[in-house]
């Protein structure tokens, strides 16, 4: 079912925005290379002559690429905007930093009932989209889909893979164990030290939220602890991840009936040895405490600069890989999710396969904020498993 204006005339299933950026400039070239013949979609943006030099790039690169058209329109305006949503199924969206120029994307998907979805793992913005705009999206038949990237398909939806593999009706427990390797971009690094920055006021939102969203009646959706915890099957060491991907499993639990009565949830990076892991939290916590004043956070903003990101080069030699252990009723199961690249040429893939299925696809009546896992499901996993991202059963007893 798709959302509730898409039986509306569109001129495009979907729009990109942000694709003269780093990573949206490898959705673009996803779409052009896996995009379905016939697909109709633009790129938009504010500058015409990086639009078309976007577009003659990607032109040759599949079967969409040939068709794919540009449209001009500036994030700071409201009526631009809502201009290009009225012409789209979904709007996708690698345009940020999302606390800065995001929501005005939002609230037109929003207004106008277009399908939206970003790759933003800002925890901030994401409550503060549910507060300001998640009723009129149930109006309107919006689907929000914030953590269309790494943040959070990978764990939001291989989470839900792990639940199918265990009994129904019980409590479920999972923990989640990340490991990864890669560079990141200056916008990527950018975006993380604004954020660790604003710990106490992403804190205050997210207790807004959780006083206004209702919870599920007669089930309970909680985290585990936040320890340092020793790694599946006691080997290595996990530490808490302080990442969105976690609130975003949670979110979908307390949607879905089949996490269980009772659903605990916890999410962690995974170290080879105990000193790597208590090295990672003193610096961790150390970068915290400097970005919480200006001059110490403006000397780490000025430690990577914005707009450039991994080569294609470093790029082919990153990977992740996330490891679950679940139980429920007496069963435990190990599952895994791997893939390459996670945060630029992943987070393309499963951007531009967000789009594609909330566009194309039949999928649950939903509307508002959702999650992918919520609003796609299996659907959107059997989509990236085609693409190349592996979901598999380990073990199970």
């Amino acid at each position: 079912m798709m959302s509730g204006m898409a039986d509306r005339h569109t001129d495009f299933d979907v729009v990109l925005l942000g694709a003269t950026g780093f990573t949206g400039g490898l959705a673009a070239e996803y779409l052009a290379r896996h995009g379905p013949p016939g697909l109709r979609w633009a790129l938009a943006g504010r500058d015409s002559a990086r639009l078309d030099a976007v577009r003659e790039r990607v032109s040759a690169l599949g079967p969409a690429g040939d068709i794919v058209d540009t449209v001009v329109t500036d994030v700071t305006d409201g009526a631009s905007l809502r201009s290009v949503t009225e012409r789209t199924r979904v709007l996708a969206t690698s345009a940020g930093p999302y606390a800065r120029i995001g929501e005005p994307v939002v609230a037109a998907c929003a207004d106008t009932g277009t399908d939206y979805a970003d790759l933003c793992g800002e925890r901030e913005f994401v409550d503060l989209m549910w507060l300001h705009h998640h009723e009129r999206a149930l109006a309107t038949g919006a689907r929000i889909v914030h953590a269309c990237g790494f943040d959070s398909v990978p764990h939001d939806l291989g989470a839900l893979f792990t639940v199918q593999q265990l009994p129904a009706e019980v409590p479920v427990t999972i923990a989640g164990y990340v490991r990864a390797g890669g560079g990141i971009s200056g916008g990527t690094y950018h975006s993380a030290v604004r954020s660790f920055s604003r710990v106490r006021t992403t804190a205050k939102v997210a207790e807004r939220r959780r006083r206004s969203d209702a919870r599920p009646r007669g089930r309970c959706v909680r985290a585990l602890p936040d320890r340092l915890r020793r790694g599946p099957d006691g080997t290595g060491w996990a530490i808490p991840l302080p990442t969105i991907d976690g609130a975003v499993v949670r979110r979908s639990a307390r949607a879905l009936d089949r996490y269980g009565p009772d659903f605990a949830y916890g999410h962690f990076a995974l170290m080879k040895g105990l000193p790597v892991a208590v090295g990672t939290v003193v610096a961790l916590g150390a970068v915290v405490a400097v970005a919480q004043l200006p001059p110490g956070r403006d000397l780490l903003l000025r430690a990577r600069p914005v707009g450039r990101g991994p080569s294609d080069e470093q790029r082919a030699t990153s990977w992740f890989r996330i490891q679950f252990v679940g139980e429920a009723g007496g069963r435990r199961v190990v599952t895994e999710v791997r893939g390459g690249d996670p945060g630029y040429d992943g987070a393309a893939l499963m951007l531009g396969e967000s789009a594609l299925c909330l566009a194309l696809d039949d999928l649950p009546g939903t509307a508002g904020q959702v999650t992918t896992a919520q609003s796609m499901g299996d659907t959107l996993r059997e989509r990236i498993q085609a693409a190349g991202i592996g979901f598999r059963v380990v073990s199970s007893t």
